[in-house]
C-alpha cells in the first residue's frame, strides 16, 4: 500500500497585523523638478496632483528603506523578526538580478531561516504580494509572513526625461499577515495583460540586453557586452496616455470586482487606496465606484509622487495613523502598472 504524505494544517482567514513605512527625508519639490524638464508647478499639479516627492541618497538602499518599514510593522504587531516564516519584498528597483532583497532583509531582521523572495510586478507588486501572503499562510505553509513594497525610482531615472521621471519618489510600505478567527483579507485578484507589455518599462540606450547579447554572440565577441560606453543604465520610460486611458476605464472594473468577490459594497468600506499614479486617475476611480463620502480616499501622491510597489502600503499606513478611526474597518486596495499587471482586495485594517 502506498504511504500517504502529510499535508500541513490550513487555517481558516487571515488578517492585516501591523502597519510600517518608511520615507526618505529629503523632499523634492516641483519647482527642482522644473530645473531639469520644461514644465512648471502649475502643470504638474494639475495634471498629476503631485507637489513633492521623497527622494533617498546615495547610501540608503531599497533593502535600508524595506528595513525601517518592517521593523515598525513588526513593532505594531507585536512580534519579533524570528517570528516571521516568510518575508516578501515588492520592488522593481532592487539594483541586483539576484541574491534577493527579500534574503537580505531576513538576515537582518533575525527571521532566518524563513522563507524569502522578491516579486516583480511593478505598481502591482505589494498586492501581488499580499495575495501570496494571505494564500501561505492560509494553506498552512506559514503563520506570519511580512510584505513589504520597497522602491528606489530615483536610482532609475533620467531627470531630463518628461514621460514618468516628474511622477517618481522613494520609500518603503510594510504590512504583517497571520492567521485570523474572522476573514481580514478577501480573496485576491491578481492579473495581466500582456498585450500592452511596452507600454511602462526600464531600458537602456541600448535597444535592451537581450539584443545586445545576441548582436555579441553573432560577433562571437562576448567582450561587446563589457564596453563600458555602451553599458548605459537603465531608466524608466512610459506611453503616459495609454496607460492613463487603460487606468481609468479598466480598473474601476477591477475594484468593484475585489468588492464584489469580497461580499460587500462600497457602503461597506472605511477607505478606499488605490495605486497612487496619478491623482485623476484616483479621482475618476471614486466616482466611478460612487464611494460614499463617509470613505476615505488614500491621497499620497499629493505629497509622495508616485512609489511604485510602495505607495498603496505607504497610503495605507499614513490613512492609519492620521484617522485612528477607521482601525477595525475594510480598506479596498488596488494596484496597476508594468505589464501591465494588476491587483486588487480587500483587508481588514488593523
Amino acid at each position: 500500500m502506498t504511504a500517504t504524505l502529510n499535508q500541513p494544517t490550513p487555517v481558516a482567514a487571515t488578517q492585516v497585523m501591523g502597519l510600517g513605512a518608511y520615507r526618505p527625508t529629503e523632499i523634492v519639490d516641483n519647482e527642482q523638478i522644473c530645473q531639469w524638464i520644461d514644465s512648471s508647478d502649475e502643470w504638474i499639479r494639475k495634471r498629476t496632483g503631485i507637489q513633492t516627492r521623497h527622494r533617498a541618497p546615495a547610501d540608503v538602499s531599497v533593502t535600508d528603506m524595506a528595513e525601517g518599514a518592517a521593523r515598525e510593522a513588526l513593532e505594531q504587531a507585536g512580534l519579533q523578526g524570528s517570528d516571521l516564516d516568510a518575508v516578501i519584498i515588492s520592488t522593481v528597483t532592487h539594483p541586483f538580478q539576484t541574491p534577493s532583497a527579500a534574503a537580505d532583509l531576513a538576515h537582518r531582521l533575525g527571521a532566518t531561516p524563513a522563507a524569502a523572495f522578491d516579486v516583480s510586478a511593478a505598481c502591482a507588486g505589494y498586492c501581488y504580494g499580499v495575495a501570496q501572503a494571505d494564500a501561505l499562510v492560509r494553506s498552512g505553509l506559514a503563520e506570519h509572513v511580512l510584505v513589504i513594497g520597497a522602491e528606489k525610482l530615483s536610482d532609475f531615472i533620467d531627470n531630463h526625461e518628461r514621460t514618468i521621471s516628474f511622477l517618481l519618489g522613494d520609500g518603503a510600505g510594510a504590512v504583517v499577515i497571520g492567521p485570523s478567527a474572522t476573514p481580514g483579507i478577501s480573496p485576491s485578484i491578481i492579473r495581466s495583460n500582456g498585450e500592452k507589455w511596452e507600454t511602462i518599462s526600464m531600458e537602456s540606450s541600448l535597444l535592451n540586453f537581450r539584443d545586445t547579447l545576441a548582436e555579441a554572440r553573432r560577433a562571437q565577441d562576448a567582450s561587446a557586452l563589457l564596453d563600458t560606453e555602451n553599458r548605459l543604465w537603465p531608466t524608466l520610460r512610459q506611453e503616459g496616455q495609454t496607460v492613463f486611458r487603460w487606468a481609468v476605464w479598466e480598473m474601476a472594473k477591477v475594484a468593484q470586482e475585489a468588492l464584489d468577490v469580497a461580499g460587500i459594497t462600497a457602503d461597506d468600506l472605511s477607505a478606499f487606496v488605490p495605486h497612487q499614479a496619478n491623482i485623476r486617475i484616483i479621482d475618476e476611480m471614486v466616482k466611478q465606484l460612487e464611494l460614499p463620502e463617509s470613505v476615505l480616499v488614500g491621497r499620497d501622491i499629493v505629497d509622495a509622487g508616485n512609489t511604485s510597489a510602495a505607495s498603496i502600503p505607504l497610503a495605507l499606513h499614513r490613512l492609519a495613523k492620521e484617522n485612528p478611526e477607521i482601525s477595525g474597518g475594510y480598506a479596498l486596495q488596488i494596484g496597476f502598472g508594468a505589464g501591465l499587471v494588476y491587483g486588487a482586495q480587500v483587508i481588514r485594517i488593523p
